[in-house]
């Protein structure tokens, strides 16, 4: 670190202990980086962030209380200029999409290198964007192609909790047609065989939570 500057201040915010422990210890080797902060859910990075204003803020998604997106939702509204890395287990376009809709500066999966992570921690510092080559490239596949709508996906988490098309109509009040020409379109949209299929497809895309 040159004479004069400051190291950059990073807040960690992962649910797992050893994922903590694993990040801290590759940060605490660069001289130009430093730990301020480490939370274990959306609602301490929130606050952490708060009070240590870090320069990079790296983000799980999946964490108890308030998830990755949500924090990122209220850390930008708090500082619009806030930087933060999404470094999740979790691709899919439609998740990439929608953490960097929200704000998020570059997205890494856990898969990636100590030096990949140490390169998008400079980066974002510097306002520059990030996005694991894996995560790019699956982005360029499915661009251009047709999102689902917020009833779509309505119909599409009710279908993965195993209910027919008939108890998925008495649940959101519409008659089995409009499911059934639901269905159709989702089926079209995900380029899905048939439901199980679907389901499959939307969870690996980031449409759904997890199986």
């Amino acid at each position: 670190m040159e004479q004069g500057t400051h190291p950059i201040r990073i807040l960690i915010a992962d649910d797992h202990p050893m994922m903590r422990d694993g990040l801290r210890s590759a940060i605490t080797l660069e001289t130009d980086m430093e730990v301020v902060g480490e939370a274990i859910d959306g609602n301490e990075a929130i606050a952490l962030f708060k009070t240590f204003r870090p320069d990079v803020t790296l983000m799980d998604l999946q964490m108890p209380n308030v998830d990755g997106l949500q924090a990122i939702t209220a850390i930008r509204q708090f500082a619009p200029e806030a930087s933060i890395i999404v470094f999740t287990v979790y691709p899919g376009d439609a998740r990439v999409t929608q953490a960097l809709t929200l704000g998020a500066t570059s997205y890494l999966l856990k898969s990636a290198s100590r030096q990949d992570i140490i390169v998008a921690i400079r980066a974002a510092a510097e306002g520059r964007q990030i996005i694991a080559k894996e995560i790019s490239a699956d982005l360029a596949n499915h661009r251009g192609t047709a999102g689902l709508t917020v009833r779509e996906l309505s119909v599409l988490r009710l279908v993965k909790s195993g209910m027919s098309n008939r108890a998925i109509a008495d649940s959101l009040f519409v008659s089995e047609d409009t499911i059934k020409s639901h269905m159709k379109s989702i089926l079209s949209k995900l380029g899905a065989s048939d439901r199980t299929h679907a389901v499959t497809i939307a969870v690996k895309r980031g449409f759904l939570d997890s199986l």
